[in-house]
């Protein structure tokens, strides 16, 4: 069995021993991610969609590694990537989020070859890396060291979730190895049984100098008293939820939600995903590279859906008040138990951290306090939707980690998993799914009269994306026209006389501009880095409506709905398209545009003159580019000699406009004179930004 090395402790030791230590971290982490490709059969294994709302595994493989080189450039850690294609198509595309791309006629796949020889270059930047990066102790997440550490983390999630993927392939496409092996102890399955879990208080969240690496959903304070409830020992088994499936269960619609028959309706399941039939009839399991007969004594690994409708089936057989746990009871369940966190364990307690083996175990192996598998074996779905604690705040390395979940459509899950590590393994880890996804994961139930309260009228609160919200669908403030509404205009006054049948907004923020473009424009992609603005766009053109709450004075905010009807923008819906992107180096599928408008976005990126270089080829010969900004140049946005203007270049005042007509002599010429565009952003009811920005528009030669 391989060895998984615990993640390291941030807060004691010597600055080059833990250097050394985050060095053997990284080597463990992408080694065991590594051999976990050992059990695919042959290069075509990498090209088959496992998972229809996935990317092939040939995207994984390269994903973990381009998330290092993207992560460094976006800390500017490092300037030159190792391979900007790859870093495009294996950006973004894991979670099934409404800007995934999952379209495979926009991928043209790399060989695997060349994946593996990607992830060696990868793999000599990064050790260099945590070489040279200054380190001092203790390490916390505004160290430079943190994006290592982010880094190895996300492999270690991609871990599991590639091993989710690699276990819906075909049995022919897939070879068990000595290295990842299974549980040998199958039988039937043990009853089952419910245990008072007396009361009490549950904390929440953990502090910023926690000792332990964490992601942003991890931090903050959340105090709250559990009521008694019950809780099955055991985790339910294989053989327990069989009982349900031989009841009919899967065909009763009286027993699912709303969204879990229209799940059940569209898939046709009649069982979990992992079960499959003999040719005798007789039941087997799937497991990460075999099939084997039935483990009754398993637990079984089902989505949230699937859990939710086998207890509101066994609330109705024993008339008792039967559901999943909340978060806040899964934590009193862990106090209860006094299971040790990382590191302050001796072993593992439990079937995680790949301490035992490669698959499950029997549900009654590993108890504690009376209680199996409180931690490991499978994850364990519960009520909840996952969003922030009181005091969250986003990484700024790492802007879509949870935020795109805050949606209450992703259930957390805890617990961890055989699988689990790292971070995984720890008691403050908050992952969570769609719950119609699968994972290593299943369920235990609890008897509670305490009712469940879900958050399902959610306005946006995040100061920032609130901010825009405001500034892009808000009204006008000291009568200065709606900036993305006028530079929209302005563009449209431009065209006059062009068939502008594909746009692109570059840098769309929450997509007003987006939707005012397609007023004239056939189709408008709308492109912004931030997946928190992106969620916000979206939102719109899907509902037509946000929600926002914005500061007022001190603690005080007041609550905002808007609409694209009140706006006249309603049927412009349908032309309009938005995704997570970076500027600097998009998919290859984004190009043969009319129009391009980037605004106020040129003083804003790592590398302005690479842009406009790059850009060029995306746009249509006799296509404009339109360029807004109010040149505000700032090192912690772009490097001095990388601005465009606004400094002097040779012992010259050189401004940004003239900056720009040299950048892009070669391939466009200028369309008129600037043009001055005011604008003002709110902050709070007495206190607002008045901006005025310069837009330059620019013709594509024709070549």
């Amino acid at each position: 069995m391989l060895k998984s090395l615990p993640t390291p402790v941030l807060t004691e030791g010597k600055a080059e021993d833990k250097r050394q230590e985050i060095l053997a971290y990284f080597r463990n982490s992408w080694e065991l991610y590594e051999r976990l490709f050992d059990v695919m059969a042959d290069d075509e294994a990498y090209f088959l969609h496992a998972d229809p709302l996935r990317h092939p595994l040939i995207f994984y493989l390269g994903h973990t590694a381009t998330f290092f080189i993207n992560k460094l450039v976006l800390a500017k850690v490092i300037t030159e990537r190792v391979n900007p294609r790859f870093e495009s198509i294996f950006a973004i595309g894991v979670d099934e989020m409404s800007w995934d791309d999952l379209d495979e006629k926009n991928y043209d796949w790399p060989t695997v070859a060349e994946v593996w020889d990607y992830r060696n270059r990868v793999r000599e930047v990064v050790e260099q890396v945590i070489g040279e990066l200054p380190l001092k102790m203790p390490l916390g997440w505004d160290s430079p060291m943190w994006v290592i550490l982010m880094g190895i983390e996300h492999e270690r999630i991609h871990l599991e979730t590639s091993s989710v993927l690699i276990r819906q392939l075909p049995l022919d496409k897939v070879r068990p190895q000595p290295e990842w092996p299974l549980c040998p102890d199958r039988g039937e399955a043990p009853p089952n049984e419910l245990l008072d879990v007396p009361g009490g208080k549950v904390v929440l969240g953990k502090e910023r100098d926690h000792r332990l690496y964490g992601w942003d959903n991890e931090y903050g304070r959340l105090e709250t008293q559990v009521g008694d409830f019950r809780a099955a020992r055991f985790l339910v088994s294989n053989g327990e939820f069989r009982e349900f499936v031989d009841a009919g269960g899967y065909r009763e619609q009286k027993w699912w939600t709303d969204e879990g028959w229209g799940w059940r309706e569209y898939t046709g399941a009649e069982h979990p995903r992992f079960w499959t039939r003999g040719a005798g009839g007789d039941w087997k399991l799937r497991c990460l590279a075999e099939e084997i007969p039935m483990p009754w004594n398993w637990p079984v690994e089902v989505n949230q859906l699937e859990a939710k409708a086998f207890c509101n089936w066994q609330a109705d057989r024993t008339g008792r008040p039967v559901r999943l746990p909340t978060e806040e009871e899964w934590y009193r369940l862990l106090d209860v138990t006094g299971i040790p966190d990382q590191p302050d364990w001796t072993e593992a307690p439990g079937n995680i951290d790949l301490a035992q083996f490669a698959s499950s175990v029997p549900v009654d192996q590993n108890t504690r306090g009376g209680f199996g598998d409180v931690v490991g074996n499978v994850w364990q779905w519960t009520e909840t939707p996952i969003t922030g604690f009181p005091g969250f705040a986003v990484h700024p390395l790492y802007d879509d980690f949870s935020t795109p979940t805050f949606d209450t459509r992703h259930n957390l899950i805890k617990g961890g998993s055989w699988i689990s590590t790292g971070n995984e393994a720890t008691r403050h880890a908050r992952y969570a799914f769609r719950r119609h996804f699968y994972q290593h994961a299943g369920f235990r139930y609890i008897e509670s009269e305490h009712e469940v309260t879900v958050r399902d009228d959610i306005y946006e609160t995040d100061e920032l994306v609130a901010q825009y919200c405001e500034f892009h669908y808000g009204p006008r403030y000291f009568k200065v026209p709606n900036f993305p509404a006028r530079v929209a205009a302005l563009c449209r006054q431009q065209c006059r006389g062009m068939d502008v049948a594909r746009a692109l907004d570059l840098g769309c923020a929450t997509g007003r501009s987006t939707f005012e473009l397609a007023k004239f424009c056939g189709h408008v992609t709308g492109i912004d880095f931030s997946a928190r603005f992106i969620k916000v766009a979206l939102e719109m053109k899907e509902k037509g409506s946000i929600r926002y709450a914005i500061p007022d004075e001190g603690e005080l905010v007041s609550y905002h709905e808007r609409t694209l009807a009140e706006l006249n923008l309603e049927d412009t819906r349908d032309r309009v398209e938005f995704w997570q992107g970076d500027a600097h180096n998009l998919k290859e599928q984004f190009t043969g545009f009319d129009l391009v408008l980037a605004a106020n976005l040129i003083d804003r990126l790592y590398d302005p003159a690479l842009f406009l270089e790059q850009i060029t080829g995306r746009i249509n010969p006799g296509g404009l580019l339109v360029l807004t900004s109010p040149y505000t140049w700032l090192e912690e946005f772009t490097p001095r000699d990388k601005w465009l203007g606004g400094r002097k270049i040779d012992g010259e005042n050189v401004t940004t406009l003239e900056g720009l007509t040299r950048a892009l002599s070669g391939g466009f010429e200028p369309v008129g004179e600037p043009h001055q565009v005011e604008f003002v952003i709110r902050e709070t009811a007495r206190k607002h930004q008045h901006t005025i920005s310069e837009m330059t528009v620019w013709r594509r030669k024709d070549t």
